[in-house]
């Protein structure tokens, strides 16, 4: 498995796993502004020709938020999530970002200790934030050390 930076070879793979993965998922073009946008970074796991899930991080200054996180449900149980994550930590390190937050579903086990286990920790809680069905989000966050002087 290799993680990159999604290009177009794997976006309709990314489009697909989005669909499969998230009762209210983000249109297309939503998607294709956080794989090209500026303040940006998006990441995709393969393995051959095959997306096996992605990732985004919007950031500002020095905060960045994960906006989704998705493993197709072929790929599960594999590390896809945790290599992603991983991934995007030290990107978002490099990037000289002070901390990462995200929202995750209340009922989205799997998630919130895959997310644990990276450190984030619970901050807060968002009621009625999901829809499909409605669901209350658990707001985790990330502090990341700042850059070594040397």
């Amino acid at each position: 498995m290799t993680i990159l930076d999604a290009g177009e070879a794997q976006f309709a793979q990314i489009a697909q796993i989005e669909n499969a993965c998230f009762s209210d998922p983000w249109p297309e073009e939503i998607l294709r502004a956080h794989r090209t946008g500026e303040n940006h970074v998006f990441l995709a796991a393969v393995e051959g020709e095959e997306t096996l899930g992605y990732i985004s991080l919007t950031y500002v200054l020095d905060e960045g938020y994960i906006g989704n996180v998705a493993v197709s449900p072929t790929a599960r149980r594999r590390g896809v999530g945790l290599a992603l994550v991983e991934e995007m930590t030290s990107r978002a390190k490099a990037l000289g970002l002070a901390f990462l937050t995200l929202e995750v579903r209340e009922s989205n086990h799997a998630a919130r200790a895959l997310y644990a286990r990276c450190g984030y920790r619970d901050v807060g809680l968002r009621r009625g934030y999901y829809e499909k069905p409605r669901e209350d989000a658990i707001l985790m966050t990330l502090d990341l050390p700042p850059a070594s002087a040397g």
